[in-house]
């Protein structure tokens, strides 16, 4: 399995990115094959369909996306939608590079939550024909603290991330192809 984490900020040591380099660690601790696309550092130039031809930072982008099982977006939360930044790479998109795709979605905010910019990518998520995940993590203002490993200092938030991070595992696997074993018996004797 293969999961491409795209965090959304173009600020440096941004929460959103902190709490997105935690679940890296996590899920490289756990097997799975990682692609990061770092936002801040992978800029891209605004999305016009008028355009003739990508610039390489896109075309890069588009096929992380499209090597990827699987997606983590990640967010900062601003005016109670996500980030200009995400929103534009989100724009490169299209069906064919998300469709039936598991997306779990990340937001950090300066409140107590971040649910506004949630709640805007499970849209384009559905839009896009991904399989948003059950679960979603917002993080709001004093949760953000990380040490020097990129551990979050909380643990109540270290546990809530590890919980959203086997959830979509949980999710992505039960989507992969040739996994069958995990549907129930009268599922396979329909087929």
């Amino acid at each position: 399995m293969h999961i491409t984490l795209i965090a959304g900020s173009n600020r440096k040591n941004a929460v959103s990115t902190n709490i997105l380099r935690y679940m890296e660690t996590l899920l490289t601790n756990k097997g799975i094959s990682v692609s990061f696309v770092d936002l801040q550092i992978v800029q891209l130039p605004l999305f016009s369909p008028d355009s003739e031809t990508l610039h390489p930072n896109v075309e890069t982008f588009l096929q992380t996306v499209k090597s990827a099982d699987g997606l983590i977006l990640a967010t900062p939360e601003y005016h109670g939608s996500l980030s200009g930044t995400l929103k534009n790479a989100l724009d490169y998109l299209d069906a064919s590079l998300v469709s039936g795709k598991p997306v779990l979605t990340v937001s950090s905010a300066g409140g107590p939550l971040g649910t506004g910019s949630l709640t805007h990518l499970q849209s384009i998520v559905r839009n896009l024909h991904g399989i948003h995940c059950p679960e979603w993590l917002s993080i709001g203002a004093g949760f953000h603290g990380f040490d020097q490993d990129g551990v979050p200092t909380d643990e109540e938030l270290k546990l809530r991330i590890k919980s959203a991070v086997q959830l979509y595992i949980d999710l992505a696997r039960k989507l992969s192809p040739g996994v069958t074993s995990l549907l129930p018996a009268a599922s396979k004797a329909m087929r």
